[in-house]
């Protein structure tokens, strides 16, 4: 057990797993959505439904949607900031079972059209899992430096992937691949010791031409 583990995050309370950890789910997805939020649909599940409201978890996920870390005062007045903003977030309390207690579900859409939908949990601790992107199951737990692509799942894109990396000297330090089916759609989620840039993203994206998306993930 860390000092992390006993002493928690650094945060604007009053809890870690329904404010802390719900302002790191969101995020996480603004960074997954990758340009400013325009509007966002958030469904709560568990414990998150239940009493969420009582602890500002509502009032975490839109700060860190509009890009807000969890130790940020804006996480007290996102909603209203959110409307000054002219951003159209909206919340929905489910009763379905997620899996877990604190669960998060955000459709998301950019100023620029991009949409996304992501699923997280808060484990508690401000620590949190993204468990899908898009209908993919993952996991990113924003802990690590990550990096992401959608592709065909086809032979050479892990190849690819990692050739260029080398020649850029970034080392590899787990690699795991999510898909639906044989041959379909596929997810990568890439942790690397160091931050890829997005200019080097860039480069991976163009260099498959069976890769759609490649993005980079900072710690957070």
């Amino acid at each position: 057990m860390g000092i992390f583990d006993i002493i928690g995050p650094i945060m604007v309370g009053p809890s870690s797993s329904h404010t802390a950890g719900a302002a790191r789910i969101g995020l996480i997805a603004s960074r997954i959505l990758g340009e400013p939020l325009k509007k966002a649909h958030i469904t709560l599940y568990g414990s998150f439904a239940k009493t969420g409201k009582g602890h500002g978890t509502n009032r975490a996920l839109a700060a860190g949607l509009m890009g807000y870390a969890p130790d940020s005062e804006i996480i007290r007045t996102a909603l209203e900031t959110a409307k000054e903003k002219g951003i159209d977030i909206a919340f929905s309390l489910s009763n379905e079972v997620a899996g877990h207690p604190n669960v998060a579900k955000i459709d998301a859409e950019g100023v620029n059209g991009t949409k996304v939908s992501v699923v997280g949990r808060s484990l508690g601790g401000g620590r949190v899992m993204i468990t899908e992107i898009d209908g993919y199951d993952v996991e990113i737990n924003g802990e690590e430096y990550t990096f992401l692509t959608r592709h065909h799942d086809v032979p050479g894109i892990v190849a690819d992937v990692s050739a260029i990396m080398a020649q850029e000297n970034i080392n590899i330090s787990t690699m795991r691949l999510f898909r639906k089916g044989k041959g379909t759609e596929a997810v990568m989620i890439i942790h690397t010791d160091q931050y890829v840039p997005k200019e080097l993203a860039a480069r991976i994206e163009k260099a498959n031409p069976n890769i759609s998306c490649a993005m980079t993930l900072e710690i957070i």
